[in-house]
């Protein structure tokens, strides 16, 4: 099933109200995990249904039919398909199988938790075990969160169960795989717009995402590997799905220290149709315990690293000889670690590679040991392009951001600075970069170039004259701003107003005269 717009929307509108209505005195942020676990519960279900059946059906069993299996027959086939999709569900133990008795289950919460913990259970021993580790350790259903008392903690969970089960999200065989992957996103989304600060942290916005990966892979059509070192919902990554095209990436990695938000993450990679064996999220703190450095170097990275968060620094007297930060000889402020992931990007990124970071404004001209980093990347000619956003695109914040390209195989020594302020629609309370934006600001960096027809967009500047500017990388610093003031020709205003005072002269005349011969005549 593809829905067009119009349906898509429709649905949308449908699952956001069902997730307001159901979390009654619940917080929206804290109910988000029950209600995308349970988005994610029926999605791995219908998709073990399909499998086996289509499995089934190609051996001639034409009227097979997985739902309707006994666990004992269905457990003949345990070991198959956890090679293949990575977990395994009983019969028994199906979305659809528990909505049907929901309502006559006294203990439906204690039977979610066991089949939560079963699913998990599934990849223990096998190649997809770290994958579904703890995946749904978020899940507490005995908690008063949902309800006083068991009572009421099942009715609110039979309404969630039959609210996730009605939404029209097609099946398997009509790929309903993009219907779900695309409800969870909108899903993540709208948590993260209603969440304010907390929200910007797990999820960038899809045209922001979208934009980071085409810079990523301008002249490629295939990539290997690629890399979020701080990749929240995992929104950046799967972007580069939407833009090459599903099967031309060949691994998803990433890194997140939010549990939370990191099994958000991993959700959302089976959710996507992301196979276990393609990719490897972990949990952990990038800068302190990087897990995936026997994995790189990537070919593409893409980040939004918290901004100006606290970190060890030089508190740690190990990070300065890390491989990361070393070659810089100064570690970024222990109250901003902004190029502390710079560092760690450009450490991990291929030769033949490109990286795109959204910063904070602050990162590309403050002075202290951030300056001395910036000496670095620019003198060994790291920093490819600086791209100004316009402002109030981020959850959680309006301050206007940038992004940072790095390249390690340039062919000048000058970076690009794109003035893309204005390129804007307004959205409800936050503004968006649409299609048009994306491609103009996109073709700007391609074309590379500094001419008359770009003034006041983009600018290509020197090694030399960022030094003598002491590293300064602000786009604002380079790239003039067009004045839109009408301009006033001085001259003609003067002989304008010069015929306006002897016009108003011959009109006094011409009053006072008449005024005089009024008098007269009285």
């Amino acid at each position: 099933m593809v829905l067009n717009e119009q349906e898509k929307a429709d649905l949308h509108k449908t699952i956001w109200k069902i997730a307001n209505d159901l979390r009654g005195s619940v917080d929206g942020w804290d109910f988000k995990q029950y209600v995308l676990g349970m988005l994610f519960y029926r999605f791995i279900s219908e998709k073990l249904i399909n499998d086996v059946n289509t499995h089934q059906h190609k051996s001639g069993e034409e009227d097979f039919d997985f739902t309707t299996l006994g666990d004992e027959d269905a457990e003949l086939a345990r070991k198959e398909f956890v090679q293949d999709d990575g977990f395994y569900i009983l019969p028994s133990e199906l979305f659809s199988n528990i909505r049907k008795k929901a309502k006559n289950n006294d203990d439906l919460n204690e039977t979610l938790e066991t089949i939560f913990k079963n699913i998990e259970n599934s990849a223990k021993g096998t190649n997809s075990e770290e994958s579904l580790k703890g995946l749904f350790d978020d899940f507490d259903f005995n908690s008063n969160k949902l309800g006083s008392n068991i009572e009421k903690r099942n009715k609110l969970l039979i309404k969630l169960l039959d609210s996730i089960g009605d939404l029209n999200l097609g099946n398997f065989k009509d790929h309903s795989i993009d219907t779900f992957g695309d409800t969870y996103e909108f899903l993540l989304k709208m948590y993260a717009s209603s969440a304010g600060k907390s929200g910007g942290e797990f999820f960038t916005p899809q045209e922001v995402s979208e934009l980071l990966a085409k810079i990523t892979t301008v002249g490629k059509k295939k990539i290997n590997k690629v890399y979020d070192p701080a990749c929240g919902s995992g929104s950046l990554l799967l972007k580069f799905n939407k833009i090459l095209g599903e099967g031309k990436v060949s691994g998803f990695y990433g890194q997140e220290i939010n549990i939370s938000t990191f099994n958000l993450c991993r959700m959302n990679m089976y959710l996507h149709n992301i196979n276990y064996e393609n990719f490897d999220i972990t949990h952990g703190d990038t800068l302190i315990n990087p897990k995936q450095q026997g994995f790189e170097p990537f070919d593409a990275i893409v980040s939004n690293p918290p901004y100006s968060i606290n970190w060890e620094g030089d508190d740690n007297p190990l990070l300065i000889n890390d491989e990361r930060f070393k070659p810089a000889g100064v570690l970024a402020p222990k109250s901003k670690a902004d190029l502390a992931f710079v560092m760690h990007i450009l450490h991990s990124l291929a030769n033949d590679g490109t990286a795109a970071i959204v910063e904070f404004p602050g990162v590309l001209y403050r002075g202290g040991a951030e300056g001395k980093i910036r000496k670095y990347l620019i003198d060994n000619n790291f920093v490819d392009c600086v791209i100004q956003l316009p402002s109030n695109l981020f959850f959680g914040t309006s301050i206007a951001t940038c992004i940072i390209v790095l390249k390690k195989d340039k062919q000048d020594d000058n970076v690009l600075f794109i003035d893309a302020s204005d390129e804007f629609e307004v959205d409800g309370n936050k503004n968006k970069l649409n299609s048009e934006h994306q491609d103009k600001i996109l073709n700007k960096f391609i074309e590379r170039i500094d001419t008359n027809e770009t003034e006041y967009i983009s600018k290509l500047v020197s090694k030399k004259d960022i030094s003598s500017n002491d590293y300064n990388i602000a786009v604002s610093s380079y790239v003039e701003k067009e004045d839109l003031r009408e301009k006033v020709n001085i001259k003609k205003l003067n002989l304008e107003i010069s015929d306006c005072v002897k016009v108003q002269n011959e009109l006094k005349k011409s009053i006072d005269k008449i005024v005089k011969e009024l008098e007269g005549e009285k």
